[in-house]
């Protein structure tokens, strides 16, 4: 039995020892075998052997305390009672330790699944930090593009409203010439239309003065 829970004992501190500090893969090994006795039916049965431990505990105590009631009773306890008290106490102590340190192994590693889990979502958080970073560097780069390209439409806009006004200039200034043209078409037609009339009267007249000519010849 002492043997027994010599080996447990050791096997509870190495195990404990491989958890604390990382060495090689043993850490990640004590982890699995953990998992797999926390697995399926391994919870019972851990907790059947705690149970059991627990009782032989209290029975090694009672034990111890009766030979201590024994030998004050007696004033002085006998060679028997002394090995039995002996090895009951470190029955005792070797199965408070062995509990001990499985309470601890199990905290222990329950921590470090937490501590897993959170370096990975820790991870997951860095690596959408770094993706978030990304598109708003891509973003930057769109937004500087965009504003690039509205200051050049605003230069051909303002290079367009600019051609606009020189353009409605130089019609208005066309269009000015083209009354001016309208105006002084009208005058030389109606100028036209004068000497029309006076080339008519010319006419008239001449006939009038040959008419007057013939009579006075005849």
């Amino acid at each position: 039995m002492i043997q027994l829970l010599f080996f447990l004992l050791f096997a509870e501190g190495a195990a404990l020892f491989f958890l604390l500090v990382k060495i090689g893969p043993l850490r990640d090994l004590v982890m699995r075998s953990l998992d797999q006795v926390k697995a399926g039916k391994g919870p019972a049965t851990v907790k059947t052997v705690a149970g059991t431990m627990s009782v032989i505990l209290l029975s090694s105590f009672m034990s111890i305390v009766k030979i201590q009631n024994k030998g004050a009773k007696l004033g002085t306890m006998s060679p028997m009672d002394q090995v039995l008290w002996r090895t009951h106490l470190l029955e005792a102590s070797l199965m408070g330790f062995t509990l001990f340190l499985g309470f601890v192994i199990d905290r222990v590693h329950h921590y470090l699944q937490k501590m897993i889990k959170i370096r990975s979502s820790v991870g997951a958080s860095k690596d959408e930090v770094e993706n978030l970073r990304k598109q708003h560097q891509e973003l930057k780069q769109k937004e500087e593009k965009a504003s690039k390209e509205i200051e050049q439409l605003r230069k051909q806009i303002a290079e367009i409203s600019e051609n606009l006004t020189k353009l409605k200039l130089e019609n208005e200034e066309k269009d000015k010439k083209v009354e001016t043209a309208e105006a002084h078409v009208v005058a030389l037609q109606k100028q036209s239309a004068d000497l029309l009339l006076e080339y008519d009267r010319l006419l008239e007249d001449n006939q009038n003065l040959q008419n007057q000519f013939l009579g006075h010849k005849t």
